[in-house]
């Protein structure tokens, strides 16, 4: 529908007897009109260097480098469009959730775990996203036993969901007295928060509930209170499937706070269950269902004997894995997003 089209639904006496369609088509409204303005910004800003080309060739006044640049603020708006126009499903606009789990190797991949944890918190920081570490459980000399984040900005998930999978280190291990090379596997896992407008009917008799103490490794930050929680739940996807699914809480202050929070992620994880589910049928029909196994890694960070990091589902490679470890995950993900619509665009209806 055009946002002509929705307004006309809008306009209609009845338009709030159905709240949520209501509160959808609002949502579509100010979605289509930001991506108005957005457009609307660049064709002003392409007129505003066609005035700064005629203005020198007029006055012989060289602005060769005021055009440079604003050619250049172009360049990164028309690739921000770019990739906003590629997230067209319908969760990709919401919050994410990442789960971060070393393989096995003990302390050298809890220690890649945890360098994983620190490149995503940093991409986000850069995104002005706004960033909080749900779940932390240390290793035991280095690292993470696991970890979760909740990212919160437009367009989250769609981004981050390219980083599902298994990530694989190759490095010289810092904790090996004979400084030999290393490979460490973890694996991260990406899903959309649900909120209320989204219906996951939980039953307290299908949640099992338990409760820890949470902290840090030892000694005086040691919570004496069982203040985390996990939950699990046991009970059936619609595709008659009975499954099991947790989600654990620690950073709260109290059991309170964290039970909830525990919830609203076990409710999303339940979620994205059901989405794979409707997922794998799809590429089941197509006969191109790929599963993610924890012997297939989706990219590689080598940082001996040479560095490069190389994404194994779209080829792309970059010489720069340092930067790519503070952050730098953009090329991976605008190269996801391109392959995802080129194999939907070859896809039968």
């Amino acid at each position: 529908m055009t946002v002509e089209e929705l307004n006309q639904e809008r306009m209609d006496p009845d338009f709030w007897d159905d709240p949520d369609r209501a509160r959808e088509i609002e949502k579509r409204i100010a979605r289509e009109e930001e991506w108005i303005e957005a457009w609307e910004d660049v064709k002003e800003q392409a007129e505003d260097i066609e005035t700064l080309q005629l203005l020198s060739e007029e006055e012989g006044e060289d602005m060769s480098d005021e055009i440079d640049a604003e050619a250049r603020r172009l360049e990164q708006k028309l690739d921000r469009l770019e990739l906003e126009s590629l997230l067209d499903d319908p969760d990709d606009e919401r919050d994410a959730i990442v789960e971060i789990n070393p393989g096995a190797g003990g302390t050298e991949s809890q220690d890649w775990a945890e360098m994983l944890l620190r490149m995503y918190m940093r991409w986000a920081e850069d995104q002005d996203y706004d960033v909080e570490l749900v779940h932390q459980q240390p290793g035991e000399e280095a690292g993470i036993k696991s970890a979760t984040l909740n990212v919160q900005g437009r367009h989250a998930y769609g981004r981050l969901k390219s980083e599902t999978g298994v990530h694989r280190l190759v490095r010289i291990s810092p904790f090996d007295a004979d400084s030999r090379r290393h490979t460490s596997f973890a694996s991260v896992f990406v899903y959309p928060e649900v909120d209320d407008s989204i219906g996951v009917d939980l039953s307290e008799g299908e949640i099992e509930l338990q409760t820890f103490r949470s902290g840090g490794k030892g000694g005086q930050h040691v919570n004496k209170v069982e203040t985390g929680v996990r939950l699990i739940w046991t009970g059936t996807l619609s595709n008659g499937e009975e499954t099991t699914v947790r989600a654990a809480c620690t950073q709260e202050r109290s059991q309170h706070q964290n039970r909830r929070r525990a919830r609203e992620m076990l409710k999303s994880r339940i979620y994205q269950a059901e989405r794979e589910l409707k997922e794998e049928e799809k590429e089941r029909l197509e006969s191109s269902k790929k599963s993610i196994e924890w012997g297939s890694q989706i990219r590689s960070y080598v940082l001996h004997p040479y560095k490069m990091v190389n994404d194994h589902r779209t080829d792309t490679k970059r010489n720069d894995a340092e930067a790519v470890l503070e952050g730098g995950l953009d090329p991976f993900i605008k190269a996801y997003l391109l392959k995802g619509k080129k194999d939907r665009d070859r896809s039968p209806v």
